[in-house]
């Protein structure tokens, strides 16, 4: 069967284009992780890696597994996502700047569809006996049903967000769309620890009503 290449399969949902569009997100699965804080601190970078490495871990295993699951085929590994939102203190007085010492997240990347939560605990298992990681505890399986989103592509500096933020709610605004939560998605589809920040490209998404 060939391989799974969500880059070339799946564009609708990974690569919209720099200017808003409505979107319907289906159910997803995927392996997550929860956080708090700077995203520049440490932690953040030690959850991102505790996520990769069960992301490979479970493409590997699969590749060598006897029988492997219905459904199986060789796939590209998803790339990282995130929901972020602030802490309730910080909400409370919120005046429109974001502190990123008050930051929340949920880190994530998505697993295919014959991933199932039997398997993922058998691998994270294997994982854990392999490579031991502290993280590996606070990683959990989760189904995730975003449904309607505003989405657009950021180029350039996270620090920059704002200025796609503002592109998206006047387009919210126009459509008569409300944002239902000050969390938003941010899918990453360059490394950033690999790539200059003016050329980064994060897909941005918010459910709406």
């Amino acid at each position: 069967m060939q391989k799974h290449e969500w880059r070339k399969k799946e564009k609708n949902i990974y690569f919209p284009k720099p200017i808003p569009e409505l979107i319907n997100i289906p159910e997803f699965k995927f392996i997550t992780i929860k956080g708090k804080g700077n995203p520049n601190n440490k932690l953040f970078s030690d959850c991102v890696g505790v996520l990769y490495a069960m992301s490979y871990a479970i493409k590997m295993n699969l590749k060598k597994m006897e029988p492997q699951p219905k459904g199986y085929c060789d796939y590209t590994v998803y790339p990282l996502e995130g929901i972020w939102d602030i802490n309730d203190e910080a909400k409370k007085e919120f005046k429109g700047t974001i502190n990123k010492d008050e930051l929340v997240f949920q880190l994530m990347i998505r697993q295919p569809n014959f991933v199932e939560e039997e398997l993922y605990f058998e691998i994270l298992e294997l994982t854990k006996k392999r490579k031991p990681n502290p993280l590996l505890g606070n990683v959990g399986f989760e189904r995730i049903e975003e449904g309607k989103c505003v989405q657009m592509l950021h180029l350039g500096s996270y620090d920059n967000e704002s200025e796609s933020f503002k592109i998206m709610e006047e387009f919210m605004e126009r459509e008569n769309l409300n944002r239902l939560s000050m969390e938003h998605r941010e899918i990453y589809l360059t490394d950033f620890r690999k790539v200059p920040s003016a050329k980064l490209k994060t897909v941005l998404r918010c459910k709406v009503g």
